[in-house]
């Protein structure tokens, strides 16, 4: 595979909480304009590989290499300049500020917000700009969703982190956020998604990787791990 297309290179990444192995020396890689999800049982070690990619962990061994940059051990505030940016789980929306203060806080690494950003997300999440000027604590837990997503799209990233975008949400909800995510990869943004919603996440993404325990144990296309029995069964609630 060509150098230049690989935007993301995690290279034997080891990461520890003390005692407790988190991750034992996964290998992964993220390609320009592409969708990849990270599929696995909760204390798979998801969150946390998104964590230490965004420079909120430190690895304890290994290398991330990020749009030819060594990053591994850069603060989390240098990396969002670099072109990355984390949708956390658990939304982290700033309550007392508005819908459009949120976002415009996303853009705080650039010297002046694009206002043509800013219009193009309300034109993927319209709620959002209906919403505009209601304070973000008193938004419904799917349209924080849509404000944390937005916010992190305002630094115009190369690479989109995202951390269970759908969880807990109605299901019409996950069709408006998945909806939204794949209008931002059209717009050529490359996204690496962490998503209890194995279909979903799947159906999205052009590839996959599976945590288990701290490693990789299945790899490959979506259609790949959707036509994967061993995968079905465990993540899609198929029975052989």
């Amino acid at each position: 595979m060509s150098q230049d297309k690989i935007l993301l290179e995690i290279r034997d990444l080891h990461v520890n909480y003390g005692a407790i192995k988190a991750i034992k020396g996964i290998n992964l890689l993220v390609n320009s304009g592409e969708v990849v999800a990270i599929l696995g049982a909760n204390g798979a070690g998801k969150t946390t590989t998104l964590r230490t990619i965004s420079g909120l962990l430190r690895a304890n061994s290994g290398k991330i290499i990020f749009d030819k940059n060594d990053i591994t051990k850069t603060p989390a505030y240098n990396i969002v300049s670099l072109g990355m940016s984390h949708s956390p789980e658990g939304r982290r929306v700033f309550g007392t500020l508005s819908v459009e203060e949120n976002l415009l806080m996303g853009a705080y690494t650039l010297k002046n917000y694009d206002k043509e950003t800013l219009e193009w997300i309300y034109d993927i999440l319209p709620r959002l700009k209906e919403r505009k000027k209601q304070l973000a604590g008193t938004l419904s837990g799917g349209e924080q969703q849509m404000l944390a997503i937005g916010r992190s799209i305002m630094s115009k990233p190369k690479l989109l982190i995202l951390d269970e975008p759908s969880l807990g949400l109605a299901p019409v909800l996950v069709k408006v956020i998945f909806k939204a995510i794949k209008e931002i990869s059209k717009s050529g943004v490359t996204v690496l998604l962490v998503e209890q919603n194995a279909k979903a996440a799947l159906k999205l993404a052009d590839r996959g990787y599976v945590l288990e325990l701290g490693k990789i144990s299945f790899e490959g296309s979506s259609e790949k791990l959707l036509n994967s029995k061993i995968i079905q069964e465990a993540y899609l609630g198929k029975k052989r």
